[in-house]
């Protein structure tokens, strides 16, 4: 009798905590796919004076459920000119380790604080120098460099299928249009292995 005891409590075991188990193993990959605004929060009002980005990212899981990510990002930056504004476009690459510093019991909600290695290009006006008051622009477009520091946010809706929300800095030098960048957002990220 002690026997099959032990065999069902082993099965049970097995199967109870299987599904949260399998979340956030060293090796896992997953795909990001992220949007938000960048200096500000897009309102009728205030559309002239702030961005949104996307972005799409790798990330691969280490132990303790902590990641490395790699990907790409686009940021558009509008910045007033008399009735119209001036875009500021960034295509940028980055590689980056985000620290796990807390999840719950369950594997459900993930927190980490990373940071990342930016990389990219900076237009402004799409390449074109003249406005169209005649006016022209003393910035020209340039490659970018510089990093990030992230809170990251994943809640998990099933095994391989997590929400995201993220707060970020950046900080790029050699672009014409300022150093520093705020981003708040969210995405979905799916585990493909």
């Amino acid at each position: 009798m002690k026997r099959y005891l032990l065999i069902l409590t082993a099965v049970l075991a097995l199967f109870a905590g299987q599904a949260h188990a399998q979340r956030c193993l060293p090796g896992m990959k997953g795909i990001e796919l992220r949007a938000g605004m960048a200096d500000g929060f897009h309102s009728g009002a205030d559309r002239a004076k702030t961005g949104y980005h996307f972005s799409g990212a790798l990330s691969t899981y280490t132990k303790g459920g902590n990641k490395w990510v790699f990907g790409g990002e686009y940021l558009l930056r509008n910045t007033p000119y008399k009735e119209t504004h001036i875009p500021t476009e960034q295509f940028t690459l980055e590689g980056g380790y985000y620290h796990n510093f807390l999840s719950d019991a369950r594997k459900i909600l993930f927190l980490y604080i990373g940071g990342s290695a930016l990389a990219g290009y900076e237009t402004l006006n799409r390449g074109e120098k003249t406005l169209h008051d005649g006016a022209r622009l003393r910035g020209k477009d340039a490659f970018v460099y510089g990093g990030a520091i992230t809170l990251d946010a994943e809640i998990y809706l099933a095994d391989r299928v997590a929400l995201l929300a993220n707060v970020r800095e950046r900080c790029l030098w050699g672009g014409p249009s300022g150093r520093f960048r705020f981003e708040f957002g969210a995405g979905i990220k799916f585990i493909i292995n």
